[in-house]
């Protein structure tokens, strides 16, 4: 064996049993990426009848057992909980004895770091927080999109290569996130994704008001492309009449939106200002064309066009 081969071998865990303690979206899918990498799912337990099937889709001959029993059986546990639940269930499989020395017990949370399994570690667990950036639903789509994922990464110094290759074995990109910057790191990934698809569906909701048949078709090409920009170019991606000043046009929208859609006028309006901040403070937003702008986001009421902002989009 080559001196490269010899030391992959050492990083790469061992072939290990694999349960899952919670069959929500996430983990089922998970455990199926680790069977395709070699692992032997042996138990999950689940309590929901969507949970069940979840676990018989992904995970087929694999029993559902109840949590303790998944951890007598597995030497790598995957707890996939609401973030919520995820101290009180730790706490009381190791109150319970159901934690065993040598056992890898992983956590998916984005908010919590390795410290929420402390108590596993003080039964002899060995603790690493594997968050996958990205969202799941729950069918056999999951596994193909870990290809490249992205997972946040948190473990003991001396698990952090463990930790790296099991992500790398499930097809992810390892990226290490230090304990303290958990919850600030999660509140980045919530601010982008979870409320990227309540804009989304707020728009298509007014789309289908204004008689457009197909909102998704419209939609598609224009938000790719301001995703991609935004990616590529940050703030220099800022575009529409917020950016450019235009204090009639969003005065128009909030009145349009109080007739029709009065529940998304708050969002309008906070994701006004953010975005008028923004453009003021890199300069894409003239300061003479800002007051009017920002007299309209301070009270929603309708102010008139300023006929010398005739800039193109």
């Amino acid at each position: 064996m080559s001196t490269s081969q010899s030391s992959e071998a050492k990083d790469r865990p061992a072939r290990l049993t694999v349960g899952v303690v919670g069959a929500g979206r996430v983990g089922p899918a998970l455990a199926a990426s680790l069977r395709l990498a070699g692992h032997r799912p042996v138990a999950v337990s689940g309590v929901s009848d969507a949970s069940r099937r979840r676990a018989a889709d992904l995970l087929p001959d694999v029993p559902l057992v109840p949590p303790a029993d998944v951890l007598r059986r597995a030497e790598l546990v995957l707890l996939t909980v609401p973030d919520d639940a995820l101290p009180g269930l730790v706490e009381g499989l190791a109150e319970t004895g159901a934690v065993r020395p040598g056992q890898l017990i992983v956590h998916t949370s984005g908010r919590y770091g390795a410290k929420v399994l402390d108590p596993a570690l003080r039964a002899g667990a060995l603790p690493l927080a594997l968050h996958p950036a990205m969202t799941f639903t729950g069918t056999a789509v999951d596994v193909q999109r870990l290809a490249g994922c992205p997972f946040g990464v948190t473990a003991p110094e001396e698990l952090r290569l463990a930790a790296e290759a099991l992500v790398i074995e499930m097809g992810g990109e390892p990226e290490w996130i230090a304990e303290s910057a958990r919850p600030l790191y999660h509140a980045a990934l919530a601010l982008g994704a979870n409320h990227l698809v309540t804009l989304v569906a707020q728009a298509m909701e007014l789309l289908r008001t204004a008689g457009v048949q197909a909102p998704d078709r419209m939609l598609g090409p224009l938000l790719g492309a301001a995703l991609d920009n935004a990616l590529r170019s940050g703030d220099a991606a800022l575009t529409g009449p917020v950016a450019r000043g235009d204090a009639g046009t969003v005065a128009e929208h909030v009145a349009q939106l109080r007739e029709h859609a009065p529940q998304a006028v708050a969002g309008y309006l906070a994701m006004a200002r953010a975005t008028a901040d923004r453009a003021l403070a890199n300069g894409m937003l003239k300061p003479e064309l800002a007051e009017d702008l920002l007299g309209v986001l301070a009270d929603g009421t309708e102010r008139p066009e300023n006929p010398e902002n005739g800039e193109d989009r």
